[in-house]
């Protein structure tokens, strides 16, 4: 990896208190974590100590092998996504081995493989989630694409699917095309038959998104994208895949054709750097779309907002689109795209690569450095 050494990466491990390792796991009585110190920058994330503690009643301890980095997760470092105050372990997704069960647990065992979603708490060697926000892993699976699927592909299933209500002969908007929501709707929209995708993204980036089924790729940096899309389909899209918000949520509402749908699922452009931008968050929400019910009326359009975070009460909901993606992981119609993958004490640098907007894909934190790197280091 090119990029240069994280701040996180000279923080030692702080100790923290704790109760006693669980019975029946394995025998480390600390593990490592990451812990948001206090909002701000990419130095606010350490690597501390915490000792494991036994799964309470309907819960699993699970060994964590891989965890996603999600754009969420940079939102809130600053302080502007629903977090705990800190000190406080981030983290809304995570693969592991289940290492021990807690009372009246029935459908999980000890060495299951399984993904985790949760709110926040997921950046840890161990951690322990109720039973009910773990997902057995397909056959073949990696721990790396499990900690890619939960979060990026749940939110575009659910935003084509059930919002977008995405069908045959039709036409998709996707902005950030080549990052980790991006790639799993682009690669849900090839499961449509002759669906036409638009996909925004640095012109760097456009052979790959070709190759992954991007029909017009449009470099939002050095032209206007809605120009773009109007040139080529002057009736607009059926569907707008809107995580950016303020201007950007209008230029979609006006992009759609009649029937189409935008769907909101982020506010990316208060995003402007290291540290929370209140010039930034101004001039989101002064430019953010507003229209009311009856103006709606006269359109034929239609305005959705998701928040996967606001649905962690949903299991039976959340639980039936992990097994349609399970499904269609088996079929091999989707596969997780994984950028790059950073130990825990390289989070800044992790951190960096997405908020810089250079990845293509899943951008994954694993405890360890993989083996291969730390032979590097040492010669």
């Amino acid at each position: 990896m090119s990029a240069e050494p994280a701040p996180a990466a000279a923080a030692a491990p702080e100790p923290a208190p704790g109760p006693e390792p669980p019975a029946g796991g394995d025998e480390a009585a600390e593990h490592r974590a990451l812990v948001l110190t206090g909002f701000g920058g990419y130095e606010k994330l350490k690597v501390q100590l915490r000792r494991c503690s036994s799964p309470g009643p309907g819960e699993v301890s699970v060994r964590v092998h891989a965890c996603g980095l999600n754009f969420a997760d940079l939102l809130a470092r600053q302080g502007l996504y629903d977090l705990p105050s800190p000190p406080v372990c981030p983290g809304m997704e995570c693969a592991g081995v289940v290492r021990a069960l807690g009372e009246g647990v029935r459908d999980r065992q000890v060495g299951d493989k399984v993904m985790i979603l949760a709110k926040s708490g997921l950046w840890q060697e161990v951690v322990n989630v109720p039973a009910r926000q773990t997902f057995l892993m397909p056959p073949g699976m990696s721990f790396e694409e499990a900690a890619a699927l939960p979060v990026n592909y749940i939110t575009a299933y659910m935003v084509l699917f059930d919002f977008g209500n995405l069908r045959p002969n039709q036409s998709v908007l996707i902005h950030m095309a080549a990052g980790g929501v991006g790639t799993a709707a682009i690669q849900l929209c090839k499961t449509v038959e002759n669906v036409t995708i638009f996909g925004t993204a640095s012109a760097s980036k456009h052979d790959a998104l070709r190759s992954s089924g991007v029909t017009h790729p449009i470099d939002y940096r050095t032209t206007d994208y809605a120009e773009e899309v109007r040139k080529i389909s002057p009736k607009g899209v059926d569907i707008v895949l809107d995580p950016l918000g303020g201007s950007d949520t209008s230029k979609a509402f006006n992009l759609l054709k009649p029937m189409g749908k935008v769907i909101i699922y982020g506010v990316a452009n208060v995003l402007t750097g290291q540290k929370k931008s209140l010039i930034a968050m101004a001039k989101t929400w002064w430019n953010q779309f507003s229209i009311n019910a009856l103006q709606l009326l006269h359109h034929n359009k239609a305005v959705c907002g998701y928040d996967l975070g606001a649905m962690d009460e949903e299991f039976e909901l959340l639980g039936s689109v992990i097994s349609k993606l399970d499904n269609l992981y088996r079929q091999g119609k989707i596969k997780p795209k994984i950028d790059s993958v950073w130990p825990f004490d390289r989070v800044a640098d992790a951190m960096r690569q997405m908020q810089e907007k250079k990845n293509v894909g899943k951008v994954i934190l694993v405890p360890e450095a993989p083996k291969e790197e730390s032979k590097k280091e040492e010669n």
